[in-house]
């Protein structure tokens, strides 16, 4: 099971940066997906973070805006979100991505409980 945090209540043009943590198993040996649900919207994918290389990918709505990195040492995942728009007001959750990000979200796995990010003036 992970567990998300670092989620709240920012202003447009603001920053946030969200904690994908794990207890009783290493995160280095996962993928690790960020997703995030809006109201009335599918769920959706923002980013990954491949098992082996570290390499990232990104949705085109948040390129150039977020970063995803992982602390081995904390073994956590952070999904840094710059530049922050009122369309990414949403719960963001973590998950394992056994597919190694091949981004199929329903083979995704120990989905956390998910984290409310709102982004408002």
């Amino acid at each position: 099971q992970l567990v998300e945090s670092g989620g709240g209540l920012v202003q447009p043009g603001g920053s946030l940066r969200l904690s994908c943590a794990a207890s009783g198993a290493s995160l280095a040996t996962y993928a690790i997906a960020w997703l995030r649900q809006a109201p009335g919207k599918e769920r959706e994918g923002v980013s990954c973070i491949h098992k082996t290389n570290s390499g990232t990918n990104y949705g085109d709505s948040v390129k150039g805006r977020f970063t995803i990195s992982r602390d081995n040492a904390k073994n956590t995942v952070y999904l840094q979100m710059n530049s922050l728009k009122t369309e990414d007001t949403a719960v963001y959750y973590c998950a394992t991505d056994p597919t190694d990000c091949s981004g199929y979200i329903p083979l995704l796995e120990n989905w956390g409980q998910g984290t409310q990010v709102t982004v408002s003036s």
